[in-house]
């Protein structure tokens, strides 16, 4: 229904970013770290997921990184919040060499992702991955990598935030949070986060 949206960002969290298009809010669910442009105004692929209790939209910096989450729920057993969470645990590199070298072990590093589903998603994207692979070297752009932004205390409460929305519970993310910011600069928050989800 939406391909992208234009608009100005308004809201800007490790996993989520309000975009004001023509004085309408969208709250758009991303994945941790996406790297999107700091500009005033925003091209943001999306995806649409309607449900019977909700309508929830997903944005991302590049149609390549929209078009692999599509290419992820296409999976059996993997549902919206599960592609998102690969997609904010591994980098588009990370799942496509994941992909391409059949790395089970990668995969069953994600939280919430058992060996089972692992073994679904390697079998059913062993050769629907290939034009994706073909296309990555178009996929980095220097010009889409994001500032460091806010305090360092609301990055944490940030990263918390990002961790809780893709499963994990308060506690242990709190904990991995408070652990990674020990290891990395808490203020680059897409740092902090990767950190904490290797915790």
């Amino acid at each position: 229904m939406y391909e992208f949206l234009k608009g100005r960002p308004v809201v800007r969290k490790a996993a989520g970013l309000v975009l004001d298009v023509g004085g309408v809010g969208y709250d758009l669910a991303v994945p941790v770290g996406a790297r999107f442009a700091d500009e005033a105004e925003l091209v943001v692929w999306t995806h649409l997921v309607v449900r019977d209790d909700a309508h929830s939209l997903y944005g991302f910096p590049d149609q390549s990184l929209r078009d692999l989450f599509r290419l992820l729920l296409s999976v059996r057993g993997v549902g919206p919040a599960m592609a998102l969470g690969i997609l904010s645990s591994l980098s588009s590199d990370d799942l496509l060499d994941a992909l391409a070298e059949q790395d089970l072990a990668r995969l069953i590093q994600v939280k919430g992702v058992g060996k089972k589903t692992a073994e679904q998603i390697l079998l059913d994207l062993r050769d629907r991955a290939t034009p994706f692979l073909a296309n990555r070297k178009g996929q980095r752009d220097p010009d889409l990598v994001p500032r460091p932004e806010g305090r360092a205390a609301t990055n944490i409460e940030d990263a918390v935030s990002a961790l809780v929305s893709i499963g994990f519970k308060d506690k242990e993310a709190r904990r991995n949070v408070e652990r990674a910011a020990g290891e990395v600069d808490p203020e680059d928050l897409e740092r902090l986060v990767r950190a904490a989800l290797s915790s």
